[in-house]
């Protein structure tokens, strides 16, 4: 399998850990629906509910980790450059 036909939805950092930019369009599709579902949470929770809105950001963000780390080219670790 080559590097461009791997299945991964996201690049490999740089510098840093963890996953970088997507780079397939199904990647850029759970970005947009993440950013989808944080604004949504904001106009329907934040106005009189900050600490539930909160939570829920929270759930937004570690829900699909385990997907992004599994779609990472190269995987989840620490790189110098």
């Amino acid at each position: 399998m080559t590097a461009d036909n791997d299945g991964a939805w996201f690049a490999q950092k740089t510098f840093g850990y963890g996953a970088g930019l997507p780079i397939a369009w199904q990647g850029w599709v759970l970005l947009a629906v993440m950013v989808g579902v944080g604004v949504a949470l904001w106009y329907a929770l934040m106005p009189g509910h900050p600490g539930v809105f909160s939570a829920a950001e929270v759930g937004v963000v570690i829900v699909p980790l385990p997907l992004i780390r599994a779609k990472t080219r190269g995987g989840w670790r620490w790189r110098w450059r």
